[in-house]
């Protein structure tokens, strides 16, 4: 049967994100049920697109790439695929005609990791984080907003910043990973073999700015997400705080992490601010 497939699909992108993410999958299940599954199958499209370009070293990436590309825009015109990630994701399209700007974008952004190692201008790294964070983000407002396309527009921007913020955190948080296994440079005018404390302090200021443009959209948000929304919001913000206070030739050796003492800590708090408005 057919409902049996979408099912067995839709488990394959909730174990995706909680086998990847910890901490997403968690922020995941605060979400409202009705809601909660679509950003499961949102994550797990991105996931996979992301994993080919960064872990499957010993394979065609290119090749694997187009054909993850082919196969999801064959799925979204025939509204199945029997790849169980891609089934799913062209379901929440359908379901909330998410706008093709933004997985093209997505997909345009992913598949520049192929071959693009550094950043050189604010520009294009603007444009990397437009595709590969900002329009994910967007992704997601589309299902939280269930078609309300006024307040769409009017938490468009909040989302974006939200977005960026995330893959920033990362970006940093990652900066070992990124440059000596990937040779990847993403933060434009930073030498990333001498991190000194001027750059990482320039570059947490502005994922700062990210973070606070973003906490006056998530205030707005429906019930349904607020408290999903928020909790990934603090918990990045508790991560690039230990960043902030980490040095910065320390960043460039190991990976700061953020423990599940402090995340049990933090769903927590983050359920006494939604619930008492406390933001």
């Amino acid at each position: 049967m057919k409902a049996t497939f979408d099912l067995v699909s839709k488990l394959c992108s909730k174990e995706v994100t909680q086998s990847y993410s910890t901490s997403f999958s968690i922020a995941t299940r605060l979400l409202a049920p009705s809601i909660r599954q679509d950003i499961y199958n949102i994550y797990g499209f991105v996931r996979f697109a992301d994993e080919i370009v960064d872990t499957f070293h010993d394979y065609d990436k290119e090749f694997l790439f187009n054909r993850f590309e082919e196969d999801l825009y064959l799925a979204l015109e025939q509204k199945i695929s029997l790849n169980p990630i891609l089934n799913c994701f062209q379901e929440t399209v359908h379901k909330y005609d998410i706008p093709k700007e933004l997985y093209v974008a997505f997909l345009k952004s992913m598949r520049t990791d192929l071959h693009k190692t550094t950043y050189l201008s604010q520009k294009e790294f603007q444009d990397y984080i437009y595709g590969s964070a900002d329009v994910v983000g967007l992704m997601c407002l589309k299902v939280f907003m269930k078609g309300n396309q006024e307040k769409y527009d009017e938490l468009k921007e909040s989302a974006m910043r939200l977005g960026s913020a995330f893959q920033k955190v990362n970006f940093l948080r990652d900066l070992k990973a990124d440059y000596e296994n990937l040779n990847r440079s993403y933060f434009p005018n930073a030498n990333l073999e001498q991190l000194d404390e001027l750059t990482k302090n320039e570059i947490i200021q502005e994922i700062e700015e990210d973070f606070s443009q973003a906490l006056h959209g998530i205030t707005k948000l429906p019930a349904e997400a607020k408290l999903g929304v928020y909790t990934a919001y603090i918990y990045f913000y508790k991560l690039l705080n230990k960043l902030k206070r980490t040095p910065s030739l320390k960043i460039k050796e190991q990976r700061i992490r953020v423990s599940n003492y402090q995340k049990a800590g933090l769903l927590a708090k983050s359920y006494i601010s939604c619930r008492f408005n406390l933001f």
